[in-house]
């Protein structure tokens, strides 16, 4: 087991087991009013902070996390107005990425771990939040090593907002119609599903790749299968492998082979991922392979109750299946040209403060990475989100997502070879060919 291994390994069995909400202090201690905030009364001083997030969609309890804190917040400070701008994921990185050149990244922003966020990092764009970490013992409401993703030379700039792995989500009624009797536990078997769902004229997997993120996310899993475990990356980082290695040629056709069986929409290339994820949540696809940062979404839609989960096969008897595509989540930087700077950290640390305690009740807690404590069965969980729990319990590592662990150049190169997939077959070995071109010239 590599050392990237074990991390997430150690990262992800906290996670599971630890669903209490002993993480929550209720948000006394983190009001402008006893912030420590130093130099001027910042209770008095009118506020407006602007709150980049990538969480539109009203019907889903992320979106409604996040109303229920800024309103919190409001109510209490009545000087601090929190300014909510809501954009789909890869709009917001668009943004954001035009922001940032001007040097006007909001307040707060989202970011993702790792090789994603170190340029904003490098521009010194972000403000360093170790002290907000420090303030109330705030950090230590984290798993264990999760905001290592988000820390540089020992300073931390982002807080996530969950650490999740990718399943495969399926609806038992879907399943049924098109007589599948066993879940698929080969990629063989996956296919055999694919063409049985779409001969009953069901979509067999819901997926939008106008977000081209997604689609690199399923294909992470073949090739987490395809090597034989975690660290191809890595290893290609590393100079031990190249993008011409049989493994990545080998889920390169597998992924094609996925896509000439008709396992996705019609136009998913236009289909944003709010839109994709709802073709599975309003009945109209069978499976939805994407991480569990979904579950409470799922759980809050019209397929909840006929949402059952399995893991992602094994290819060509390749690939242990409790090895996962692994996604510390998404996180809450903050401006470092921020004018309001010490009211924005004082407002993100109630933020993160409350986030747990809130996302419980919600009952959106599968893939938090922050620490909970909980009967999740007597809190009223579903039965998808106690299997989920489950699977945590078994998770044995696995990898990063690709723009998680190669520079944005590298990745941008990545996302547009696999979105065009959707679009046209390609030769396999010429899709090796361009990755290792395209990491060559921007390593």
């Amino acid at each position: 087991m590599g050392r990237t291994k074990m991390k997430a390994f150690a990262i992800l069995v906290a996670s599971a087991l630890a669903l209490t909400l002993t993480a929550c202090n209720n948000g006394q201690s983190a009001s402008p009013g006893n912030s420590g905030s130093k130099g001027g009364d910042v209770a008095s001083k009118e506020v407006t902070i602007t709150f980049q997030n990538i969480n539109p969609d009203p019907s889903t309890p992320s979106y409604k996390m996040i109303q229920q804190i800024v309103s919190q917040y409001e109510q209490n400070h009545s000087n601090v107005k929190i300014e909510l701008d809501s954009l789909n994921t890869d709009q917001q990185k668009l943004k954001l990425k035009t922001q940032a050149a001007a040097k006007e990244v909001p307040d707060i922003t989202i970011v993702n771990p790792a090789a994603q966020m170190k340029p904003f990092v490098d521009a010194g764009l972000l403000a360093p939040l170790n002290d907000v970490a420090d303030k109330d013992g705030l950090k230590d409401t984290f798993q264990d090593g999760l905001l290592d993703y988000y820390s540089f030379d020992d300073k931390l700039y982002a807080f996530p907002d969950g650490n999740n792995i990718e399943v495969v989500f399926y609806n038992k009624e879907l399943f049924t119609q098109a007589g599948i009797q066993k879940l698929p536990t080969t990629f063989d078997e996956l296919i055999t599903a694919v063409k049985a769902l779409k001969a009953k004229g069901i979509t067999p997997i819901a997926i939008g790749e106008k977000d081209s993120w997604t689609g690199s996310l399923l294909f992470m899993n073949i090739l987490l299968r395809t090597n034989e475990g975690p660290n191809f990356l890595k290893d290609v980082l590393d100079g031990k492998k190249t993008f011409k290695d049989p493994a990545f040629v080998e889920a390169v056709d597998a992924f094609q082979e996925l896509v000439q069986a008709g396992a996705f929409p019609d136009g998913a290339t236009s289909i944003d991922y709010n839109a994709g994820g709802n073709i599975f949540k309003t009945g109209k696809a069978a499976m939805y392979i994407m991480g569990t940062w979904e579950t409470g979404s799922i759980d809050a839609s019209s397929v909840a109750g006929k949402v059952g989960v399995f893991q992602f096969p094994t290819v060509n008897g390749k690939g242990d299946v409790n090895e996962y595509v692994i996604a510390p989540g998404s996180a809450f930087a903050v401006s470092a040209n921020s004018e309001h700077l010490q009211e924005t950290k004082d407002f993100l640390h109630y933020f993160i403060t409350e986030m747990p305690k809130i996302q419980f009740d919600l009952k959106n807690a599968i893939g938090s990475g922050q620490k909970m404590k909980g009967n999740l069965k007597e809190a009223g969980y579903s039965e998808l989100a106690i299997n989920l729990n489950e699977l945590f319990k078994n998770v044995k590592g696995g990898d990063l997502a690709f723009d998680n662990t190669m520079n944005p150049a590298i990745a941008q190169a990545h996302l547009s070879s696999i979105q065009n997939l959707f679009v046209q077959k390609e030769d396999s070995a010429q899709v090796a060919k361009e990755h290792q071109s395209a990491f060559e010239a921007n390593k």
